[in-house]
């Protein structure tokens, strides 16, 4: 996990938090980042209605990573427009940590970094996740893939369990 960006902004927000809940820090909402399995992407489609569908990512270099073929919705709906919602947690009220990522989606197309990335999908997701790199994007068995970039504008974390808590991130621009 690297980090270069400097520390957001980090502000609980007491009118959807427990009397007593502290901020989450980000430290502890960008593991979880990093950590999860599983991610969920929002985009908008060129009507205006919202697409949303389950896919893998990667953290690295301060921003969530992830793939998807060139003709799929979600990369036809980034093409139109790049903002975007990423999101990741558990689906239990009890406990855990939900991490939702407000950003642009970026096409990221230089070999060196694609190769770091197609690196850490197979570290990460096992043999089944290996790319080639070629031609500004990944190459598997899938066929071609488009590798987008999200760094954070504005993410939030909602803790639950014992004390539940709404924390706010802001980024530097």
């Amino acid at each position: 996990m690297t980090t270069t960006a400097p520390a957001p902004v980090t502000e609980l927000d007491p009118r959807y938090s427990s009397p007593g809940a502290a901020p989450v820090p980000w430290q502890r909402a960008r593991t979880r980042l990093a950590e999860a399995e599983l991610y969920w992407l929002s985009t908008v489609r060129p009507g205006g209605r919202p697409h949303v569908t389950p896919l893998i990512a990667v953290w690295h270099d301060d921003g969530l990573h992830f793939c998807t073929g060139p003709a799929e919705r979600k990369a036809r709906n980034l093409a139109a427009g790049a903002h975007c919602v990423l999101t990741t947690g558990c689906n239990t009220l009890g406990e855990g940590l939900d991490v939702v990522v407000e950003g642009e989606a970026t096409r990221v197309t230089g070999d060196a970094a694609l190769r770091t990335l197609a690196g850490l999908y197979e570290a990460k997701y096992g043999n089944d996740w290996r790319f080639q790199v070629a031609d500004g994007a990944f190459h598997g068995d899938g066929g071609r893939a488009l590798v987008f970039r999200v760094a954070p504008v504005t993410a939030y974390g909602f803790a639950k369990g014992a004390r539940f808590g709404q924390t706010r991130w802001r980024f530097p621009r």
